[in-house]
């Protein structure tokens, strides 16, 4: 194991590759739909196949993580990740697309996965949270960027152009960890078969608090992933918008995420975890009901729906980085599996709501802000089960 601090710049490169990929083709999801022929439901398979695969590479990445090292793990995923965004690029059939896009989360999950591990492989919870409150910045920054620019990037050069964005974004954290990253883990006794790795997550999964933090964490991150699949058609069909205008007004959600990270980066080791997240749900909650209110007397407007999701993200900036911390500082001696598990258990809900929640909205768009209050609301009680 090395000494050696990872250069920060490095690990949030990491943590950025796979939500510039997931993020930016949000905006292109109109023009696919025309350009295969197909359905909105199955062009909306290639944001929630995405989180399913991210989900399930960060279940087996976390094991792997643990008995090989980070840094084996990371260079294979991101190799995948290459070969994902190519097959996307080059596809002329809708399930090369998708295919493309299942290998590109296989692969990039192993950055958002790893950043978090390295980090508390090197630091103790409470730095950890403000750390991770700084990675988040990051992802909020990608998050940012990404919609706009595939926007642009789609009424500009086409939809391809936003696979070819991913793969150089993909190549430079792939040769960078050649050059910058250290190994920061123990690898476990290789003789050990990989089975006996797996056993582990029935045992971090009966930790109560750690139980509790992750699906706190999850129901917050959930509701990110019903918007972001939900509102590019609000904007095309309700509001008559293109991918542009998304890209443009999505840049306050992120805004708002990236304030809340700034946030929690400054203040969370002194404040501790549990404000924190009591915080971040409680924005969020208030900005669910905003939203609502907006659209009941209002009707749909740009302002009240990306306007609202901007205080609702800026609450989760401010409790995600704690409640991840929280949970994955839980599970001692398994913080790679324990953070894998964490990725997992958020990407498989998150993609269930993101695939269901665009035909909620087909019955009543005020269902979207319902969904988002009650979820908020869930998170703070999970909370409250499990609060230290």
């Amino acid at each position: 194991m090395s000494q050696r601090t990872p250069p920060f710049a490095m690990l949030l490169a990491m943590a950025m590759a796979s939500p510039l990929a997931l993020n930016i083709f949000a905006p292109v999801m109109p023009s696919l739909v025309d350009h295969f022929g197909t359905t909105p439901f199955t062009i909306q398979l290639g944001f929630t196949l995405y989180l399913l695969s991210l989900a399930f590479g960060q279940l087996i990445s976390g094991p792997l993580a643990d008995r090989y090292g980070r840094k084996p793990v990371l260079l294979w995923g991101f190799a995948l990740h290459i070969v994902g965004c190519l097959l996307g690029a080059l596809a002329i059939e809708v399930w090369q697309l998708l295919l493309g896009r299942v290998l590109q989360a296989l692969g990039g999950c192993t950055g958002m996965l790893l950043a978090r591990s390295i980090l508390l492989d090197q630091h103790d919870r409470d730095k950890a949270a403000g750390l991770l409150g700084y990675i988040t910045l990051g992802i909020a920054a990608a998050q940012a960027l990404a919609p706009a620019l595939g926007g642009y990037l789609n009424l500009a050069t086409g939809w391809q152009s936003v696979f070819w964005l991913s793969l150089a974004m993909g190549s430079t954290v792939w040769l960078a960890a050649i050059i910058w990253l250290p190994e920061t883990a123990q690898p476990d006794d290789q003789r050990e078969p990989l089975a006996a790795l797996f056993r582990r997550y029935p045992q971090v999964l009966r930790n109560r608090q750690y139980l509790c933090f992750s699906l706190s964490s999850t129901l917050i991150a959930a509701c990110f992933f019903a918007f972001i699949t939900s509102a590019p058609f609000v904007a095309d069909q309700w509001l008559g918008g293109n991918s542009a205008d998304y890209g443009n007004w999505f840049m306050l959600v992120a805004a708002g995420f990236f304030l809340g990270s700034m946030t929690a980066g400054r203040i969370s080791a002194a404040q501790g975890v549990g404000r924190m997240m009591v915080l971040g749900h409680s924005l969020s909650m208030l900005a669910a009901i905003g939203m609502l209110a907006s659209f009941h007397w209002q009707g749909v407007s740009w302002l009240g729906l990306f306007g609202s999701m901007a205080l609702f993200t800026f609450g989760r900036g401010l409790s995600q980085p704690a409640a991840q911390s929280a949970a994955i500082s839980a599970t001692p001696g398994a913080v790679a599996t324990a953070s894998g598990l964490l990725g997992f258990i958020q990407l498989l809900v998150g993609s269930i709501i993101a695939q269901l929640t665009p035909r909620f909205i087909e019955v009543d768009v005020q269902l979207l802000p319902v969904t988002l209050l009650v979820a908020s609301g869930l998170a703070l009680v999970v909370y409250r089960m499990g609060k230290l």
